[in-house]
């Protein structure tokens, strides 16, 4: 079981009643002569941590002013010195003076639970509590159930806060808890859903409905969450996780759509475009890419998803402009693809036949066994009429794997047409 951090004393105690803000040594008279010299001594035991020491300059403070902002900060002082047993001593003396103060009562619950004396801590603090009903109270005792583990009143205390304030922080608390030590995984999941929905899915809430989805192996809660959270965390970290869902749940149109609207990861989108087989956009993405980064690849790309996209494949406008752009890139870059590419077109649209055969004996120099390649040269010779050669090469083509293909079907037909129109 996920252990809770409890119990976060300076938050709760200094954030309700820290003497640091609420220290009023402005008044128009000056209680003593030295009371400056006082102040400035017990400021710097603090600074340098020597909170003893500081305690004991704001108890002189108080003693010779009277003034209660002094006696908190010096109990203040005695809770970061860790003097619980004094610090309980020193509470209980003023709480004659004083019928019921609030701030000494939190102080001396601070100090029990740091005792371990939860009984008498819990007692204090739900009476504090129902006196008060301040959220800061209600926090402190709920901190005190978790550390007895009665969870189920705890929830009942963050419940109390929550309604008074409908802080993320108690939220995300009181949600760890329903979910980890009680078992209440889908009413922690509705409360985080129900903030989300009405107030705003923020960063901390997001993160911990994404950690129960996961726990949960929830895909869609999953996706959906991390979703709202790229809204405003727009982080290649976010929009990793949202890719590697879409993809997990194999919702290639859903990515699409994502990568398209986020415009997160481009060369991702590319090759989700040449899957689809979306060749005009995979064209005009590819095209942006080159003019963006000038990588030969994406000149490549974008050559053969223009090729790939026209209707008419036999245009001399389209031809001339996927030819130079792939004889520039076939310069610097020595890649199968796009040699073969080249000189398939060379060849398959009898441009010039043997320098398509040049490209593709480069291509087999590289991947000689490769029966997407050699059919490209038994297509060449086909093209030069040497269909004896294209024969014998494409009959070792239909064997290997990738024979099947339905291009390579095609070449055999014709190629046997060729052999039978040879023998007449």
């Amino acid at each position: 079981m996920i252990k809770l951090c409890i119990f976060f004393i300076s938050v709760i105690v200094f954030s309700s009643c820290s003497l640091k803000e609420n220290v009023n040594v402005q008044a128009n008279e000056k209680a003593f002569v030295d009371e400056d010299t006082y102040i400035l001594f017990a400021l710097r035991a603090e600074e340098v941590h020597d909170n003893k020491s500081a305690a004991d300059l704001f108890t002189t403070l108080y003693e010779k002013s009277d003034k209660k902002e002094y006696i908190y900060r010096s109990l203040e002082n005695d809770l970061m010195a860790r003097e619980n047993e004094k610090l309980i001593q020193r509470v209980d003396s003023l709480q004659k003076e004083n019928t019921f103060d609030f701030r000494l009562m939190r102080y001396k619950v601070v100090a029990l639970f740091e005792l371990n004396r939860l009984d008498e801590a819990i007692k204090l603090s739900v009476l504090l509590a129902s006196k008060t009903k301040k959220p800061n109270d209600y926090l402190l005792t709920s901190d005190i159930y978790i550390k007895r583990q009665e969870f189920d009143l705890a929830v009942k205390y963050l419940e109390s806060a929550y309604a008074k304030e409908n802080n993320e922080k108690i939220l995300d608390k009181m949600s760890i808890i329903l979910y980890v030590n009680l078992g209440r995984k889908k009413e922690a999941i509705a409360h985080l859903e129900t903030y989300s929905r009405m107030l705003g899915c923020s960063e901390l809430i997001c993160l911990r409905l994404i950690a129960f989805y996961s726990n949960d192996n929830n895909i869609d809660g999953l996706l959906a969450t991390n979703l709202r959270l790229y809204e405003f965390d727009k982080s290649p970290k976010v929009a990793k996780r949202i890719i590697q869902i879409y993809t997990y749940k194999q919702d290639y149109i859903g990515l699409t759509k994502f990568l398209e609207k986020s415009n997160s990861n481009d060369e991702v989108l590319l090759q989700l475009y040449s899957s689809l087989k979306y060749y005009d956009k995979a064209y005009v993405l590819a095209s942006k890419l080159y003019s963006k980064t000038l990588n030969m690849d994406y000149l490549g790309q974008s050559a053969i998803y223009e090729y790939e996209s026209a209707q008419n494949k036999s245009s001399k406008v389209l031809l001339k402009s996927v030819i130079t752009k792939l004889e520039k890139v076939v310069q610097v870059k020595n890649q199968t693809i796009y040699l073969n590419y080249l000189g398939y077109i060379l060849i398959d649209h009898e441009i010039d036949v043997k320098k398509g055969m040049s490209y593709i004996d480069r291509v087999l120099i590289l991947q000689p066994k490769s029966a997407f390649y050699l059919d490209s040269k038994a297509w060449g010779y086909y093209k030069l009429g040497k269909c004896e050669k294209a024969d014998k090469l494409i009959k070792e083509v239909a064997q290997m794997e990738g024979g099947d293909d339905p291009e390579v079907k095609v070449h055999v037909k014709k190629i046997n047409e060729c052999l039978k129109n040879i023998k007449r």
